[in-house]
């Protein structure tokens, strides 16, 4: 990541998203250009913005993350999805991930896990939070298909 990397902040909860911020901050080459607290300004921001990343939460007032990931994907088709929730179920996870989002991060284990996805999404990977990933290394060993 050497280029200066453009992130928007998608959450209700101001105080998690200031976290997030001052976290960006002390990376010299991650730059928060823009914030929302909704899922309908979050899909506005991608427009306007073209970020090259969004980190998104799941539950946001009116339309919700997985709502808002779709349309962002219409209208900012480049910009890389992390989803950043409290939300630990599989399900939900697989759900948001087959929006086209790129990766799904637990709040919980963001201290140590948010900087990492953000490289390994920017490198065109897919990263999925530890505690969840043994859900996925499960689906996969029993034949299914993960999205």
């Amino acid at each position: 990541m050497k280029t200066p990397v453009r992130v928007v902040l998608v959450d209700d909860y101001e105080p998690w998203r200031s976290f997030e911020r001052l976290t960006l901050l002390a990376q010299e080459n991650l730059h928060v250009v823009g914030e929302a607290a909704d899922g309908e300004e979050a899909i506005q921001r991608a427009q306007e913005l073209q970020p090259d990343v969004i980190l998104l939460d799941i539950s946001l007032p009116g339309l919700n993350g997985i709502v808002a990931a779709r349309g962002i994907r219409q209208v900012a088709p480049d910009s890389k999805i992390l989803f950043v929730s409290e939300n630990r179920s599989p399900d939900i996870a697989k759900e948001a991930l087959s929006t086209g989002a790129t990766g799904f991060v637990i709040k919980s284990d963001a201290a140590h896990e948010l900087l990492p996805a953000i490289r390994t999404v920017l490198e065109g990977k897919r990263f999925i939070s530890a505690s969840l990933a043994c859900h996925f290394l499960v689906g996969a060993l029993a034949g299914q298909t993960i999205s």
